[in-house]
C-alpha cells in the first residue's frame, strides 16, 4: 500500500464532478480572474510512498537534539520531568483525545470528572477555594490574572516583579495594552523581589502586586513579607506558582493571595518543542464568577446520583461580550487529563518526594559547583533552578556542551541585559549524581 488512507479515484472525481454539475476541476475556479491564476505546477517534491515518507522523515529526526539523546539542564519554563507511563495509556483513549467541550454532561460523564478532580487537586495545592478546568499555559493564566485584578478593584496599574518569568512579563504586556492598564515592574535584589523599591511603588492606585514562587531565577520569593506589605491596602495579591514546588513549599493560599496561577507542565506534559502547556488559575470563593474559562461542578441528578456538568456559564462571550472579564472560554482538557492523572499516580507522598529530590538535587550541584570554583550568583533558598556565573558568552558555552551530550542552561543575558555571561540551570528529580557530576566537571573545564 502507498497510502495510509484509502485516496479519491478518477472515478470518484468524475462522479462528483458530475453531481455539481461541472466536467473538471477547473471550472470551479473560472470565476477567478486568470492573471492571478497560477499556471505553473508548486515547486514541490515529487509525492513519495508512506513507507518512503517514514524513512525520510525518521532520518531527519534523528538529526534533533533532545531530552532522550541528551541530558538536560535547561528549564526556563519548561522541565524535564519523570513521567508515568499511565499518562499515555489513559490519554489516548479515544474518548479523552477526541473529546472537546463537555457541554452535553449526559454523554460526557468521564471527562468531566476528570476536570472537576484537575479542579480539587490545584486548590489542594495552591490553599485556594476555586480552580478553573485549565487555561491555555501559564503565561495566559497570569495575564488573565492581572487583568481581573485591575477589572475588580477598577484601578488601572499593577505592579510586576522583574523575578517573574520574562515571556509571562511580555504576555501581561500585551493583554494590558489593550485594557489601557499600566504595568510598573519591579527590580530584583538578590534574585528576590526588591522589597523596598515594592513598597516605595506600592499606592491606592495599583491594582495588583505581581509575583512568581519560586522566580524565575529558582528563588523563593518571601511571600509572608510581601503580603505583609500589601495588606495594609485594596491591592490585590496574584501569585505565580510551580505546582510541583507546592508539594513541599507552603502554598500561596496561607500568604493571602487572592489569586495564584501556573503552569501543570512539571505533571505529565513533555517538553515537546515547548507546548502546548496548560495552565491552572485558582482564586477564593469571592471571585468566583470573575474567573475566566470553565468551571465543573459536582451535582446530583433527579435520582440522587452523583454527577458532574459545567457551571457558572453566564459569563465570557456567551452572553456579556464586550462587559465580559475575558474573552477565554475554553481549555486545555487533554493536558489537563495528562496532569491530572500524572497527579494521582504520584500521590501526595510522591509528590512531596519529587519535590524534596528537585530542591535537594539542586543543593548538590550547587556545593559541587562551588567546590569546582564556579559562582552560584544567589545566596537564597532555591527550587529545582539556580544562576551561576561562568563569565563568558553562554551561548557558546552551550554550543559545546551539546558536543559533550549536554543540553546546558538558560543564558540569561537574553532577557536581562545586566546578566551577561550568567546561566540559568535546572536540576529535577530524573538527574543522577553522575550526571550532575560530569556537567559540573565539563562546565569547569570549560571556562577555566
Amino acid at each position: 500500500m502507498e497510502f495510509r488512507y484509502l485516496p479519491m479515484t478518477a472515478d470518484d472525481k468524475s462522479e462528483m464532478l458530475s453531481k455539481i454539475g461541472v466536467t473538471s476541476t477547473e471550472e470551479l475556479f473560472s470565476d477567478i480572474p486568470s492573471s492571478v491564476r497560477l499556471t505553473k505546477e508548486l515547486d514541490l517534491k515529487i509525492p513519495k510512498s508512506e513507507a518512503e515518507l517514514m524513512k525520510e522523515l525518521s532520518l531527519l529526526a534523528k538529526q534533533n537534539i533532545t531530552v532522550k539523546s541528551h541530558t538536560s539542564f535547561l528549564g526556563a519554563g519548561v522541565y524535564d520531568h519523570h513521567i508515568p507511563s499511565i499518562v499515555d495509556h489513559i490519554i489516548s483513549r479515544s474518548e479523552f483525545y477526541t473529546a472537546y467541550t463537555p457541554y452535553q454532561p449526559e454523554i460526557s460523564q468521564g471527562e468531566l470528572q476528570a476536570i472537576f478532580e484537575f479542579q480539587t487537586m490545584i486548590c489542594e495545592l495552591t490553599g485556594m477555594e476555586v480552580a478553573n478546568s485549565s487555561m491555555y499555559d501559564g503565561g495566559t493564566a497570569l495575564a488573565e490574572a492581572a487583568n481581573l485584578s485591575a477589572a475588580q478593584t477598577k484601578r488601572k496599574k499593577i505592579l510586576v516583579s522583574k523575578t517573574v518569568h520574562p515571556e509571562s512579563r511580555a504576555v501581561i504586556h500585551s493583554y494590558a495594552k489593550g485594557q489601557g492598564i499600566e504595568v510598573i515592574e519591579i527590580d530584583h535584589a538578590n534574585g528576590i523581589t526588591n522589597l523596598e523599591l515594592l513598597r516605595e511603588q506600592l499606592s491606592d492606585e495599583i491594582a495588583s502586586v505581581v509575583i512568581q514562587y519560586p522566580n524565575f531565577f529558582g528563588q523563593i520569593e518571601p511571600l509572608a513579607d510581601i503580603q505583609k506589605i500589601v495588606a495594609d491596602s485594596k491591592t490585590m495579591f496574584v501569585v505565580s506558582s510551580n505546582p510541583l514546588a507546592l508539594g513541599y513549599l507552603t502554598p500561596p493560599g496561607e500568604f493571602g493571595a487572592d489569586i495564584v496561577v501556573g503552569d501543570t507542565q512539571v505533571f505529565g506534559i513533555p517538553a515537546q518543542f515547548g507546548g502546548p502547556h496548560c495552565g491552572y488559575f485558582a482564586t477564593t470563593k469571592k471571585l468566583m464568577r470573575k474567573v475566566p474559562g470553565r468551571l465543573v461542578g459536582q451535582t446530583v441528578d433527579e435520582n440522587g446520583k452523583r454527577g458532574f456538568v459545567l457551571t457558572l456559564q453566564a459569563r465570557e462571550q456567551h452572553i456579556r461580550r464586550d462587559k465580559a472579564t475575558s474573552n477565554i472560554c475554553s481549555n486545555q482538557a487533554l493536558n489537563a487529563l495528562a496532569s491530572s492523572v500524572a497527579m494521582s499516580s504520584i500521590g501526595k507522598q510522591g509528590m512531596k518526594k519529587m519535590a524534596w529530590l528537585n530542591m535537594q538535587k539542586t543543593h548538590y550541584m550547587k556545593k559541587m559547583l562551588t567546590d569546582k570554583g564556579i559562582r552560584v550568583v544567589f545566596s537564597g533558598p532555591m527550587f529545582n533552578e539556580l544562576v551561576i556565573d561562568i563569565g563568558k558568552s553562554v551561548t557558546k558555552l552551550n554550543q559545546v556542551l551539546l558536543t559533550k551530550g549536554f543540553i546546558g542552561g538558560y543564558d540569561l543575558e537574553k532577557s536581562y541585559s545586566e546578566l551577561t555571561g550568567y546561566m540559568l540551570v535546572a536540576v529535577t528529580e530524573i538527574r543522577t549524581k553522575a550526571e550532575i557530576d560530569t556537567f559540573v566537571e565539563e562546565v569547569g573545564a570549560l571556562i577555566d
